[in-house]
């Protein structure tokens, strides 16, 4: 973390001609369990990693917003006049879609001042590993506290998935900025998607043995277009035909109910929903009850349900898994929106470097591009770090 705190400094000074007022951090997540439940008002149980996005900030004298990366060459450039959703695009929407949402939930936008950003991260892109929200959630983060807003995390968390719906457009529920705000060192955040009620829960991992590996294959997804979108909406028809708010309110014993009244697709769609909430649920208790070792079937049965019910996986993400279960892994299952990006091993720390090489050789032998296997540790949420 230092080295990229030190390069964004580098870099906003090489911006701006001047230092920032300050440096904050948000981590991407990995969900360990809970996918696609979350815009159906269930449960959720992600945790924040140690890959980071990292914003250099200082304010200015005017009315604008500027903002730069190391990943794009684009210049961003918008009056906080001028500020709405629709006339935002590309990448810049995220960070300049949180300055607008800001305002949506009480900022007065017309007392504060412009600033300018500049934006470096290490949470890859399109791997499934909540980029976008570490984003999102660091540079909230740093307006609330520039701009005093004194708005509490939960309401920040509420202000990063506005920017994602209306600015970007993407139908994403409240999962990855709770886990990027909320995250603690060792810990899960067991989020109930219709209270917002968050729960950390101590994970360790590292106490047991156990390491979470995350295959990264190459395979970028993209959540404002295709599949995400229509399994939403796959998930809206099936609560609206089985006469409830949302599919929250299902559990397996209504199942059979379900299959006599949907057609077989959505019926599969909302079964993954209902089994993945129940999942959810034995994951938390499991780990209270019997700990990490013991949750390995649970993340088995949660790829099976992604792959054969809400059909977002796709051959990579399903080698991956199943060469992780046959090298030693406690569990497996892809993470994230599907469609591409990451899958997750629950290792031994002694199985990590055998797997690695097992997935490289078997993405070879397949013929697929070459993924990319590390480590992730659960780790601290969006904070000021200077």
């Amino acid at each position: 973390m230092t080295d990229i705190r030190d390069d964004v400094a580098d870099a906003f000074f090489a911006f701006t001609g001047r230092e920032p007022d300050g440096i904050w951090s948000a981590p991407g997540r990995v969900n360990l369990i809970g996918e696609h439940t979350d815009y159906n008002e269930g449960f959720v149980f992600p945790f924040a990693i140690d890959r980071r996005t990292v914003i250099a900030l200082g304010v200015r004298d005017d009315r604008k917003l500027r903002i730069a990366s190391a990943f794009s060459e684009e210049l961003a450039e918008h009056d906080l006049d001028d500020l709405a959703p629709d006339a935002l695009s590309g990448w810049s929407a995220y960070p300049l879609g949180v300055a607008w949402a800001l305002g949506e939930f009480g900022a007065d936008l017309a007392a504060v001042p412009g600033v300018d950003i500049f934006i470096e991260s290490d949470v890859p892109v399109g791997a499934g590993l909540s980029s976008s929200a570490a984003i999102e959630s660091a540079v909230a983060v740093a307006l609330n506290d520039v701009w005093q807003l004194g708005l509490d995390l939960e309401t920040l968390a509420k202000v990063g998935q506005k920017a994602e719906n209306d600015a970007v457009g993407a139908p994403t529920g409240i999962m990855d900025q709770s886990a990027s705000l909320l995250g603690q060192t060792d810990s899960g955040v067991f989020l109930d998607c219709r209270s917002l009620d968050a729960e950390v829960i101590r994970l360790g991992f590292a106490e047991a043995g156990l390491a979470i590996v995350v295959i990264d294959t190459h395979v970028e997804h993209e959540h404002a277009s295709g599949g995400y979108r229509e399994r939403r909406a796959s998930c809206e028809k099936g609560a609206r035909e089985l006469g409830v708010g949302s599919l929250r309110e299902l559990d397996e014993d209504d199942l059979p109910r379900a299959q006599q009244t949907l057609d077989d697709e959505t019926f599969r769609r909302v079964r993954h929903i209902v089994t993945e909430n129940q999942r959810v649920l034995d994951t938390v208790r499991t780990l209270r009850e019997a700990g990490p070792r013991a949750i390995g079937d649970l993340l088995d049965a949660s790829h099976r349900s992604m792959r054969d019910d809400f059909e977002i996986s796709v051959p990579e993400l399903d080698l991956a898994v199943e060469v992780a279960q046959s090298n030693g892994a406690v569990g497996a299952r892809m993470t994230g929106g599907g469609f591409g990006g990451s899958a997750i091993a629950l290792v031994p720390l002694e199985s990590v470097s055998l797997l690695q090489v097992a997935i490289d050789g078997a993405f070879a032998e397949h013929a697929f591009t070459a993924p990319t296997t590390f480590v992730v540790r659960p780790s601290i949420g969006a904070q000021r770090d200077r």
